[in-house]
Formats: structure tokens, C-alpha cells, sequence
């Protein structure tokens, strides 16, 4: 019942909310993880679950040592589960109602500054097949701020270079994103005379490819990031999102609207793209704590 239930509300996730991979994956994760709790140690399932029984599943996680937001990522995720629970008539009051999690020190996303990007944006070399491919990925990821899923889920006919867009179908919803000239050229040079012989199919869609000819995964693009980071010298620890991130902020200090930036990255909510200004203010406040004689 319980392993249906979860099928269920990963159904419920994409097609109806129509939440990222990533989100799903998080989600049905924490409500496995806490299904096997409830066996374990009430012999009991989820649509049986009492408050006192979330309770003790967020001790108990934070005696195991998970962090306070991992805590709170497992609140979310239950109160979504068990929402999805009480609309679809499974259970008559949520278990979670009223339930919070004590508050976990706000971490903002990694930035890296301009010349940062700069360094990191340089490091391919543009040599040799991969070192063209590496660059235009890199290039586009910081023109476009798209997300790595929707970075390797890009088919070739998703560019018009002539007009210097990008359409970024994702969600359900489909974007125009411009591009720069340098992300332009790049992408000239991989798509013209890179792609071609990199492809094992003549029919292949997929704008990336790895080595072997088909579609880059994330796993790939993954280790392609930590490479350059490790040969750029950089100490802050760049993850696929840094770019996404680093984009977002670097339009903000140059004063894009907030809206044009929640476009282009394709949030839902505004208040997904207002952390962009809240960590700007926290740059401002280190510069001040760090210069200020009296500070």
C-alpha cells in the first residue's frame, strides 16, 4: 500500500505539479526513507502516520546527524505528500498540520565573481573536439542560465544562432532566452564543425553529445565542471548551479529587472528569484563588516 502510495504522488508531482527530476527524486526519497522508519519502529505505514510519529522521525534525524535543513527539506517534503494525501481522500487530516522545523541557518547559493567566471569560462581549450564542445556548453550555461537538466535535455533545433536565442522548453512552459555574441561564437564553431563528428547517428537530436556520440548526461557534465574547476585553481566549490546562480546575481548588480531574471530562469514564483537580491544584500553586508573601521 504504501510503496502504491508513493508511485502515486510521483505521478501527482509530474504531471500535476510539474516539478523538476531533481524535486521528485528529493521528495520520494525522504518519504521512502521515512516509510521504512515507520515499519522499523512502529510497524505501521504512512497513511497511519501520527504527529507524534513526524516528530520523532526529525529527533531521530538529527541524532543520526543530518543538518537542520535536511530536516527541514523532509517537512516539506512530508507536508506535500500528505496535501497529496488528503485531496486524493487517503487520509482525513494530515499528520504534519502545524509541525515545524526549528530554524536552519540560511545558506545562500555560491557565487563566483566575474572574474571568476571569467577564469573558468577560459579554461577549455579549443584544440581538440572536446575542448570546442566543453567551451560552447560552458558558454551557454552562463548566457542562458538555464538549468543542467534542461542544459543536456537541448536539441539541436532548440538554437537559432542567426537570431541569437536559445528556446528552453521545461515544465510544461517553453522560454526565449537571448544569447551573447561570445556564447554565439562559440556555439558557431561547436554545432558547424564539432557536433557532426561527434554524433553516432546522423539521426541523433541531442545539441550535447559525449565522446561516444549520444546524449550528455548529467553524471558527465558533472565531472566536465569539477575538471575546470580543479584547472582554473578555483577554491569555491562550483557545482552545475553555480553558473545558474552566478548569472542570475551578475544581471541583478547590473540592475535587469527582477521579473525579466524570473522569466529567464524559469521560476514559477518570484520569491525563487528574490534570494538573488537577498544574497547581494549579504555581499553588501560582508564588504561593510570587512572595510568599515568601526565595523
Amino acid at each position: 500500500m504504501a510503496r502504491d502510495d508513493i508511485a502515486d504522488f510521483g505521478t501527482y508531482l509530474a504531471e500535476e505539479r510539474h516539478a523538476s527530476q531533481n524535486t521528485i527524486c528529493s521528495y520520494l526519497r525522504d518519504v521512502s526513507q521515512f516509510a521504512s522508519y515507520l515499519t522499523e519502529r512502529y510497524d505501521t505505514e504512512l497513511a497511519q502516520a501520527k504527529p507524534e510519529m513526524i516528530r520523532g522521525y526529525m529527533d531521530h534525524m538529527l541524532a543520526q546527524g543530518k543538518s537542520a535543513a535536511s530536516v527541514t527539506r523532509f517537512l516539506a517534503s512530508a507536508k506535500c505528500f500528505y496535501n497529496y494525501l488528503v485531496s486524493s481522500g487517503a487520509v482525513a487530516e494530515s499528520p504534519v498540520k502545524g509541525i515545524t522545523a526549528g530554524r536552519a541557518e540560511r545558506k545562500y547559493p555560491e557565487i563566483l565573481t566575474n572574474k571568476e567566471v571569467e577564469l573558468f569560462l577560459e579554461q577549455p581549450q579549443c584544440v581538440d573536439d572536446k575542448g570546442y564542445r566543453d567551451h560552447a556548453m560552458l558558454e551557454l550555461l552562463y548566457a542562458t542560465g538555464i538549468r543542467v537538466s534542461e542544459l543536456i535535455s537541448l536539441d539541436l533545433q532548440d538554437l537559432n544562432l542567426p537570431a541569437g536565442i536559445l528556446r528552453c522548453a521545461s515544465r510544461g512552459k517553453e522560454r526565449i532566452i537571448p544569447l551573447y555574441k561570445t556564447a554565439v561564437k562559440a556555439l558557431q564553431d561547436y554545432v558547424k564543425n564539432v557536433r557532426p563528428r561527434l554524433i553516432a547517428d546522423s539521426d541523433e537530436t541531442a545539441l550535447f553529445v559525449n565522446m561516444n556520440g549520444e546524449r550528455m548526461s548529467r553524471q558527465g557534465f558533472w565531472k566536465i565542471i569539477k575538471h575546470y574547476q580543479e584547472t582554473a585553481g578555483i577554491e569555491k566549490d562550483i557545482t552545475p548551479h553555480t553558473l545558474r546562480h552566478s548569472f542570475a546575481v551578475h544581471l541583478l548588480e547590473n540592475g535587469a529587472d527582477l521579473r525579466a531574471i524570473q522569466e529567464m530562469l524559469g521560476h514559477a514564483d518570484i520569491s525563487s528569484t528574490q534570494i538573488y537580491a537577498h544574497v547581494i544584500k549579504q555581499q553588501l553586508k560582508d564588504v561593510y563588516q570587512k572595510a568599515h573601521p568601526r565595523a
